[in-house]
């Protein structure tokens, strides 16, 4: 059994109520227990994290080690585009990663378009929605199954 971290970023606290347009109306809770269920059904232990604040996402990444992480799901909302300390903290733990974006950040605002986290993650699911999330479960389960 592996633990699985999911961590969420700035303002994810707000699915099912924030521009349900774009994101969708699943709320964090919702696809959190989702996630749980399935890492559990998949003999895995989920934790789940949201943080609208840079220094506890951090915090997270950084106690990944310490806590027995042995893969992050990270949807880091604004912070793809702005923080080099994320792209630092995974570095400095050597934890894999899988980015995820609900909407394809390619196809919005211009300054969306970088991220400082794509080049060192094990891999991006971007666009697909909420269904990203559980996409992105199975591949953290293959690859804690392959090491």
């Amino acid at each position: 059994m592996a633990r699985i971290l999911l961590l969420n970023g700035p303002n994810l606290n707000l699915l099912g109520a924030r521009e349900p347009q774009i994101y969708g109306s699943a709320s964090l809770p919702d696809i959190e227990n989702k996630l749980v269920a399935l890492a559990r059904a998949r003999g895995h232990e989920l934790i789940a994290a949201q943080s609208n604040a840079e220094h506890e996402l951090i915090a997270r990444i950084q106690g990944t080690k310490r806590d027995g992480v042995g893969f992050v799901i990270i949807n880091p909302g604004a912070y793809t585009h702005t923080s080099i300390a994320l792209r630092d903290a995974f570095l400095a733990v050597a934890v894999p990663f899988i980015e995820i974006h609900i909407t394809n950040i390619f196809a919005r605002e211009e300054f969306r378009h970088r991220s400082y986290l794509s080049g060192i993650a094990a891999g991006c699911i971007i666009g697909l929605g909420v269904h990203g999330y559980e996409l992105a479960l199975e591949s953290a389960c293959a690859h804690l199954a392959a090491t």
